[in-house]
């Protein structure tokens, strides 16, 4: 198939349109929830502990086999019939709650909102995989990820800037709706025609097939718990700054209105930019030293957070350091996912990458949760500057695996 031709493939519409079901919960249970907290003085303990409501979205590998069974209206398609629903729901609850009164129910709706999130994750990756032939699988996932972004600024700066205008409650009910017409979308998607494997002994068979013994291939490898060391750590920083940048904002002074647009367009682009130019730094200098220089770029953008810290009020220094923090993002994510897809043995790539992924996001989901401790016992001011070196012990890692281990050299033994 051509490829002007396949941009005409409705399949295209139904992933973009599962893009944007993926892309809501993300910010709905991440920056828009902590902007809602910080407001209703919650203490920053409590919020710094909201990062390890994402732990789904890291462990979600665990309970995979399970959505690989059939069920009435087919493997995929029945299953995101029956958590899109829920997830909805989910979301309705963080609407009917109140973040001044009782911040643990709008929490543990939120918790929910991302478990349903995740799993509706598994079975749209797997829809597109099954969907999509190899050779397609790039344009679906460009499709994907733009409405993904689009519907993160919607649930991001879109329902912060509402709230000013409609309210919390109004501003929630949103996104709701717009998750509860996502059945319509799964109702009217093709189911992918693919023959089920069945694997005998049931799930304790699947479990092993699918995680235990792409992780051991993976850990029987030279330098395997070095490069694990720097997938954990390499986020380290960006998890800890990331969890406490709403009530950092607000503590500075930024309205609603500023907060949105520093969350909104301007930030979406510098990450797309920063990502575009990320890959065509890899090929003209190497992964190994795009790997460095990313690395070293990020950590001077995250030191714009200090001079922030000194500036309260300031909204040009404001939206000048979320933009060159999102494009340094960008430039390093670029080169850090592309190390992640050359570790993945041919025989478990789909697999394997799930899991480094699982992994990178650990700090975000662990540590991250106990920056709100860290920031009160230090200041904003200490907070951000120790957040700037948090990715150097991750850079000295990489050194090492760099002299060692190097991702042109490594024989992939799948």
């Amino acid at each position: 198939m051509a490829f002007p031709r396949f941009l005409n493939d409705r399949r295209l519409l139904f992933m973009a349109g599962f893009g944007f079901l993926a892309g809501l919960p993300l910010s709905l249970s991440g920056f828009t929830l902590r902007q809602w907290l910080s407001e209703g003085s919650v203490s920053l303990a409590a919020i710094g502990l909201t990062a390890n409501i994402g732990l789904a979205y890291s462990l979600k590998f665990l309970w995979a086999p399970l959505l690989d069974q059939r069920l009435w209206l087919g493997r995929r398609r029945g299953w995101l019939l029956l958590i899109q629903p829920l997830m909805a729901l989910a979301c309705l609850a963080m609407a009917f709650s109140d973040a001044a009164v009782a911040p643990g129910r709008v929490i543990a709706a939120a918790a929910a909102l991302a478990f349903f999130s995740a799993s509706q994750d598994i079975a749209i990756d797997a829809w597109r995989i099954e969907t999509f032939a190899p050779a397609q699988q790039g344009a679906a996932m460009a499709v994907y990820v733009w409405a993904y972004r689009l519907a993160m600024l919607v649930a991001g700066a879109g329902v912060i800037a509402s709230a000013d205008v409609i309210g919390w409650r109004g501003a929630l009910l949103i996104p709701a709706g717009l998750m509860a017409l996502g059945v319509l979308v799964t109702w009217f998607a093709p189911e992918p025609v693919v023959v089920a494997r069945t694997v005998a002994g049931g799930f304790a068979v699947r479990f092993a097939t699918a995680v235990v013994d792409p992780l051991r291939e993976f850990i029987g490898r030279s330098g395997a718990f070095l490069i694990l060391g720097y997938v954990m750590l390499f986020k380290l920083g960006e998890a800890m700054a990331g969890v406490m940048l709403a009530p950092f904002y607000r503590a500075l002074g930024f309205d609603r209105a500023a907060v949105a647009v520093a969350s909104g367009p301007f930030t979406l682009a510098a990450t797309i930019v920063g990502i575009g130019l990320g890959g065509w730094l890899i090929a003209r200098v190497g992964l190994a030293r795009a790997l460095l220089w990313t690395g070293f770029i990020q950590m001077l953008a995250m030191a714009l957070y200090v001079a922030l810290a000194y500036s309260a009020g300031n909204k040009p220094l404001l939206y000048t350091t979320v933009i060159a923090e999102a494009f340094a993002e960008g430039l390093a994510d670029a080169a850090f996912i592309t190390y992640l897809s050359g570790l993945c043995a041919a025989a478990y790539t789909a697999t394997q990458f799930a899991l480094l992924t699982s992994l990178a996001a650990v700090a975000l989901r662990t540590i991250g949760g106990v920056s709100g401790f860290v920031a009160q016992a230090l200041g904003w001011k200490l907070f951000y500057a120790l957040t700037t070196f948090a990715s150097l012990p991750a850079m000295l890692l990489m050194l090492v695996i760099l002299r060692r281990h190097p991702p042109e050299q490594r024989s992939d033994p799948g």
